[in-house]
């Protein structure tokens, strides 16, 4: 479970340029729930997770996981616990070493260090098994430098290192916006496989109303580092985008011209 309470996180603080980004922001997440966050730009979407992962020290407020106080934890640290997907597909992997030896790593992230031998024969069975799963033959092209790989499939493969070991919180900062339609479908369809098939907790930030209505168990909309809208699993079953934009307008007194927001 996460609970979010209280948080702020203030940019520039005393200067002509302070933004305040996340404003008393107060959640609360059950294990195995998959929320969805929308917003324009400047909302605090990727803000928020960028406070849950450690990357940015909050102004006030407490995180907690699973009921442990991460507030104060450094990003490393965290990154035990915190699977995390990028926008861009290059900084979830490392473009010179093969496909295996990336999953490797990911794979070990959480045991002791020390001289190790190489990659067991166990251990690259079950790398294969996880590519294969993901249909996109990666599982025949284990000795491939990342680097050869397109977004698509670099970003599948971020996907599957970020759960490889089921994390306590997998965090999804618009993963398929970098990525053509077609690919960014696939890639949708294999988040949702996953997330489903291993009951994760799951952040995931998009900019696309249906997209926020049509993945997960719940829809979260924030405007001005504030969450203006949360709506259960139930009451999005019988919203549409239309409806989203009508309560959108409703809580933020603003109109909505994000056309990135508006896609059907």
């Amino acid at each position: 479970m996460i609970q979010i309470t209280g948080l702020t996180k203030i940019f520039d603080r005393g200067t002509v340029s302070e933004k305040v980004a996340l404003a008393n922001v107060n959640l609360t997440f059950t294990a195995g729930e998959f929320v969805t966050i929308i917003g324009g730009n400047g909302a605090g979407k990727s803000t928020l997770l960028n406070c849950l992962a450690g990357v940015y020290a909050v102004d006030a407020g407490v995180i907690r996981l699973d009921g442990n106080d991460i507030t104060g934890l450094p990003e490393y640290k965290r990154a035990r616990w915190i699977g995390r997907v990028f926008q861009d597909p290059s900084l979830g992997t490392a473009y010179d070493m093969t496909i295996e030896e990336n999953l490797a790593i990911a794979y070990h992230k959480n045991m002791r260090r020390g001289i190790q031998p190489g990659i067991k024969k166990a251990e690259r069975q079950h790398f294969q098994e996880r590519l294969a799963a993901l249909g996109l033959g990666l599982e025949n092209r284990m000795k491939d430098k990342v680097g050869l790989l397109s977004g698509g499939q670099r970003q599948a493969l971020t996907l599957l290192m970020a759960t490889i070991v089921k994390p306590r919180l997998l965090l999804l900062d618009e993963h398929t916006a970098s990525l053509d339609p077609a690919t960014a479908k696939k890639v949708l369809q294999l988040t949702k496989q996953l997330v489903t098939d291993k009951r994760l907790s799951t952040l995931m930030i998009t900019h696309n109303m249906k997209e926020a209505l049509a993945m997960g168990t719940r829809t979260i909309m924030m405007h001005n580092g504030e969450v203006i809208l949360d709506l259960d699993d139930e009451e999005r079953k019988q919203m549409t985008v239309e409806k989203l934009v009508s309560q959108f307008e409703s809580k933020s007194g603003s109109s909505l011209n994000n056309d990135r927001m508006l896609l059907l």
